[in-house]
């Protein structure tokens, strides 16, 4: 009779959804119920005799160790949450209410898979992150970094790219990736893959244990070879919004991790519909940002950014007892190029000012143009006032080097005003005004030359100079 009323016993603990497991005084599995397969993936009788702790995830082994002690000590535990290693390879979370039978020296335990609800939760967070980065970080790269991490917690993501589709070309780069198994991005399944996805619409998965089955969207043949004999898998998702797909996320696997199946892909697919909408927020918002700080002609910063960089460089050598120089720069003749050549020889002629301009000066100065034809440099941490005139008389040369507008040779002149601090002026508006008033004093002396002081040695007419090698500038002693 009792042998009868185990038998039944235990097929009604089979029948349970959760899983009992019984574990010794060295925690080695003695019993489970049929649940414990579908949780852990081992049968119950591939889990007799192994130690619990060797499922356990390793980041989660000692503070479970820790509870069970506890649980041993005679204090029973409802609630606690870890992590195991199904026998796939995959995570799964697990609620356990444990106690101890000091009668039968047993630990005995009841085990809940919540891998759904952490899934959700995690869901739920993740989308609130993204969204979260989208306003907080501090630019594209930032947020992609930001992204990394946030699918990182979803399913493993030791190897992730970000791939963007150009609107212009339509090609697909990655401005973001970190492959761990190939830092150069050489291989060339992630730009197949990316470009396939960007260009369908569709996710793909691609693994080694779905390459030779027949799914419902098949692996096009040329991924096929592509994937190669390395046993890892691959998983794209388009990143579309409303305006249209802009790029793709891809994952590939690593060794140490399982390979990546259809639960992982919804997954992803899930997330990169905000994941598209954060990276197309930063992109606005980084437009926006260019349009309210450079000039859209030249590229070069305009008077907003001149002037809080400038305050910056003030404030730095006021703080440093260190020098700094403004270059106030007008073309001389410029609206002979409009009225003779036309308004788009002008622009080149701008564009071409712009770039010989920023090849004179470091890159921790700053070249900006503040309408029309009016250029302002600023050279930061200067060594001595007269290396404001050097740089001047270089930037002299080098417009001087005719370009060709619609086959003429066309030969930029500057007036150029000099303003250096502290010699001439303290202050933002000071400088500025006083650049200005030099740059009319060359302009009136004839222009095409550079003017400082006007009772001083800061003036150069670069009139009657040998001729001059077009881009053959040599550094400044002042760097």
């Amino acid at each position: 009779m009792e042998t009868n009323t185990y038998a039944a016993l235990v097929g009604f603990v089979d029948m349970l959804m959760d899983a009992i497991c019984v574990v010794d005084v060295e925690g080695r599995y003695v019993f489970a119920s049929a649940a414990a397969e579908r949780i852990f993936g081992y049968r119950p009788d591939e889990l007799i005799g192994r130690k619990m702790i060797e499922l356990v995830h390793p980041d989660d082994r000692e503070r479970t160790l820790a509870a069970a002690r506890d649980i041993m000590g005679g204090q029973p535990n409802v609630g606690f949450e870890n992590r195991y290693v199904r026998k796939d390879g995959r995570i799964v979370h697990i609620m356990w209410s444990a106690r101890w039978s000091e009668v039968d020296n047993l630990r005995i335990a009841v085990a809940r898979d919540i891998t759904e609800r952490k899934r959700s939760d995690s869901v739920r967070s993740a989308l609130l992150s993204i969204s979260e980065a989208a306003h907080v970080a501090s630019d594209l790269p930032a947020l992609f970094k930001d992204i990394h991490g946030v699918i990182a917690d979803l399913l493993p993501a030791r190897n992730f790219y970000v791939a963007l589709r150009d609107k212009y070309s339509g090609l697909v780069n990655f401005p973001y990736y970190v492959d761990e198994l190939d830092p150069t991005l050489q291989q060339p399944v992630a730009d197949a893959l990316a470009s396939e996805v960007v260009g369908t619409g569709r996710p793909l998965l691609l693994a080694p244990v779905l390459v030779d089955a027949d799914p419902v969207i098949p692996t096009p043949e040329h991924l096929r070879k592509l994937l190669g004999g390395d046993g890892l898998s691959w998983l794209a998702t388009p990143l579309e919004t409303q305006h249209g797909i802009i790029g793709a996320l891809l994952v590939k696997s690593h060794p140490d991790s399982p390979h990546y199946g259809e639960r992982d892909q919804e997954l992803l697919q899930f997330v990169c519909t905000q994941v598209a909408a954060a990276i197309e927020r930063k992109q606005l918002y980084d437009r926006l940002k260019s349009m309210a700080q450079y000039d859209q002609l030249t590229q070069l910063p305009n008077r907003m950014l001149l002037q809080e960089r400038l305050q910056q460089s003030l404030e730095r050598a006021k703080r440093s007892a260190g020098r700094l120089a403004l270059l106030y720069l007008d073309l001389d003749k410029f609206k002979q190029v409009n009225d003779t050549l036309g308004h788009a020889a002008g622009d080149l002629l701008l564009q071409e000012v712009a770039h010989r301009l920023k090849l004179c000066v470091r890159e921790t100065d700053t070249v900006a143009r503040i309408g029309g034809d009016e250029f302002v440099i600023l050279l930061d941490r200067v060594n001595h006032p007269d290396d404001s005139a050097k740089v001047a008389e270089k930037i002299c040369r080098s417009l001087n080097v005719p370009m060709v507008l619609k086959g003429n040779d066309w030969k930029i002149l500057p007036s150029i005003g000099i303003a250096n601090y502290p010699e001439n002026a303290t202050d933002l508006t000071q400088l500025f005004r006083h650049a200005d008033e030099a740059m009319y004093c060359a302009k009136k002396g004839g222009g095409n030359r550079f003017q400082g002081d006007q009772d001083s040695e800061t003036t150069g007419i670069l009139r009657g100079r040998p001729p001059f090698k077009p881009f053959a500038f040599e550094a400044l002693a002042f760097a």
